[in-house]
């Protein structure tokens, strides 16, 4: 009397590990953050491009006024401590959020957006002062290449900042009973701290390195 060997990995019936990976699709806690991640590196491509023809532009101000001329480091240290702490109080925000801290969570997020909507009325006043005084995109190469690099960045903010607001709606509203508000937030994370990241990489790039005589 023989007895077959059961077929490994086709029984629906068993819950043992027999190291052929998980059955179905992974559960979405892990498909929709890894799904964002690949959204977040796609924009970091398109932030490459943008400062690869600021590199090759930064020269070009066709007899106009330079970056020397134009920026003002006090200001932008300013904006650079909003949003290096925005990122920070968002951080704690989705501490509150793990602790389903309703209030706190509340709280957190709404610093971290009065933190960027000063960081956004910062730079809205810097390009003002610049158009106002005839430094704007049009002038030359260079200040097409600033505009286009710092106000993509800009956008990005202004997204961001739309996106809290929405988030703190669905957080007062709805609580933490569905899962979607918990993933929902962790995008929102990561894509405040990559904004975050680039523009640390504006600040050096544009404002420090760029004005060294």
């Amino acid at each position: 009397m023989t007895t077959e060997a059961p077929a490994i990995g086709l029984s629906h019936g068993g819950s043992e590990d027999t190291g052929l990976g998980n059955r179905g699709p992974q559960s979405k806690s892990i498909v929709v953050p890894y799904g964002f991640w690949l959204f977040v590196l796609s924009d970091m491509v398109l932030f490459s491009a943008l400062f690869a023809s600021y590199a090759s532009l930064a020269r070009a101000t066709a007899g106009g006024p330079g970056s020397g001329q134009l920026f003002d480091r006090n200001t932008v240290a300013v904006e650079t401590i909003a949003l290096l702490l925005s990122s920070f109080v968002c951080g704690l925000a989705m501490i509150a959020a793990k602790r389903r801290n309703l209030l706190w969570t509340e709280i957190w997020l709404l610093i971290t957006g009065l933190l960027g909507l000063l960081f956004l009325v910062l730079e809205l006043t810097e390009f003002h002062g610049m158009i106002h005084i005839g430094a704007g995109p049009q002038r030359s190469a260079f200040l097409s290449a600033f505009f286009t690099l710092v106000g993509c960045h800009g956008a990005h903010v202004t997204a961001g900042l739309m996106w809290i607001g929405t988030m703190m709606a669905q957080v007062w509203t709805k609580g933490f009973e569905r899962a979607h508000i918990t993933r929902r937030l962790l995008c929102l994370s990561i894509f405040w701290h990559a904004l975050d990241i680039i523009w640390v990489a504006i600040f050096t790039i544009v404002y420090l390195i760029g004005t060294l005589p």
